[in-house]
C-alpha cells in the first residue's frame, strides 16, 4: 500500500540526444551517477548508433558496471539508461 506521508524513491532514468556527437552514452552516464540514490541495485544504459541498439545492464553501482572501455563501446547520437531499486518483483 502507497503511503503518502513517507518519502517514496524508487528507481531513476535519464536520457540524452545529441546530433552532433556520439558520446551520448558518457554523457549519460554522469546524469545517471547523479540518480544513483534512487536505485543502487542495477544499471543499464543503451544508445541507438544507426538503428542498430548497443547496451549494457548488470546488478552493481553505476560505477561499478560501466568503465572507459564499456563507455567507449557505446556509441550513438540517443541515449537512455536506469537505476532500479526493486521494491515488487525480483532483482
Amino acid at each position: 500500500m502507497w503511503n503518502d506521508d513517507k518519502l517514496q524513491e524508487e528507481c531513476g532514468i535519464f536520457g540524452v540526444y545529441n546530433n552532433n556527437d556520439f558520446d551520448t552514452a558518457r554523457m549519460t552516464y554522469y546524469g545517471l551517477f547523479s540518480l544513483q540514490h534512487r536505485g543502487q541495485e542495477s544499471a543499464g544504459i543503451a544508445v541507438n548508433n544507426g538503428g542498430t541498439i548497443l547496451y549494457r545492464k548488470e546488478m552493481g553501482m553505476v560505477s561499478e558496471i560501466f568503465d572507459d572501455y564499456i563507455l567507449d563501446y557505446l556509441k550513438g547520437h540517443s541515449a537512455i539508461s536506469h537505476v532500479r531499486y526493486s521494491t515488487a518483483g525480483g532483482s
